[in-house]
């Protein structure tokens, strides 16, 4: 007899090993053909290649929220668009268990023509939910977005916080295994900003994998199980969110110490290369 057993779940929502993600200096969109010739002169006065992401390993267990901080450019945004299918890593792996839902995808695939209810329903069928249920669902998007008449009017009239609300909606709506948010918690009044960390509490207490970038250190250690500091593509220290923000805390002054001291040497160069007048 056929066994017809459905294989066990990983008990993990995400792993990633070794990650890594390099960009090409010269590949950009204002690449043309005379700055492309100029490019291959100075193939030698510098290196080329970009590492976003170097050596990148964490894992997400069912019920963890995991909170990616780090300065600019540390890589934050990178990793987000890696753990939802948007670019493939260059080195190592990643496998992220169940349904996706990441406010990168849906923000990315809004019909600008479309209005805001339209939309939803599109949503709905990139997430391959089936119309009948998108439908059911629609009336609680519409709701917890709150933009008001605007969602009868198209896309391309909305405001970037009115389309981070309709997309935290919807992508919050649809049963995720995994959530995937890139600081929409900044976006909006106060009282959005509280729905949405009680809906993230929510799925967190569900039993669903969350991974979220924000610069909200409060937001950090009162609602993430975890926290994961990243700086140059590198991740310096992953585990309890007081230790890691406290870290980041710590680096970021520094920073802001060396910053304010090496301008202070170059005003200090500036004025004493300047002329002495004579009488």
């Amino acid at each position: 007899m056929e066994n017809t057993l459905a294989a066990p779940q990983p008990p993990y929502a995400i792993d990633a090993v070794a990650l890594g993600v390099r960009y090409n200096l010269r590949l950009t969109r204002q690449t043309t053909v005379r700055s492309s010739f100029r490019n291959l002169l100075k193939r030698a006065e510098g290196p080329t290649d970009f590492w976003a992401l170097r050596d990148v390993t964490f894992r997400v267990v069912h019920g963890e929220s995991l909170a990616v901080i780090g300065p600019n450019g540390a890589g934050k945004s990178t990793l987000l668009q890696v753990l939802a299918g948007i670019i493939q890593p260059n080195e190592g792996e990643v496998e992220v268990v169940g349904q996706v839902s990441s406010l990168l995808t849906l923000g990315a695939g809004f019909d600008q023509d479309l209005s805001g209810r339209d939309n939803i329903r599109l949503a709905g069928a990139f997430l391959g939910i089936s119309h009948r249920e998108m439908e059911a669902l629609l009336p609680g998007i519409v709701e917890f977005a709150d933009i008001g008449e605007f969602i009868d009017a198209s896309i391309k009239t909305y405001s970037s916080g009115m389309r981070a609300r309709l997309g935290f909606a919807i992508a919050t709506a649809v049963d995720p295994d995994v959530l995937i948010i890139d600081e929409v918690l900044a976006t909006g009044d106060a009282v959005f900003r509280e729905k949405s960390k009680e809906r993230i509490i929510r799925l967190t207490k569900a039993a669903k994998g969350i991974v979220l970038v924000t610069h909200d250190m409060n937001w950090v250690t009162e609602f993430c199980n975890r926290a994961m500091l990243l700086d140059h593509g590198h991740v310096v220290l992953e585990g309890d969110p007081a230790e890691v923000v406290r870290l980041h805390q710590e680096r970021s002054e520094q920073s802001r110490i060396e910053r304010e001291a090496e301008l202070a040497r170059k005003l200090a160069g500036a004025k004493s290369a300047q002329p002495t007048a004579t009488a």
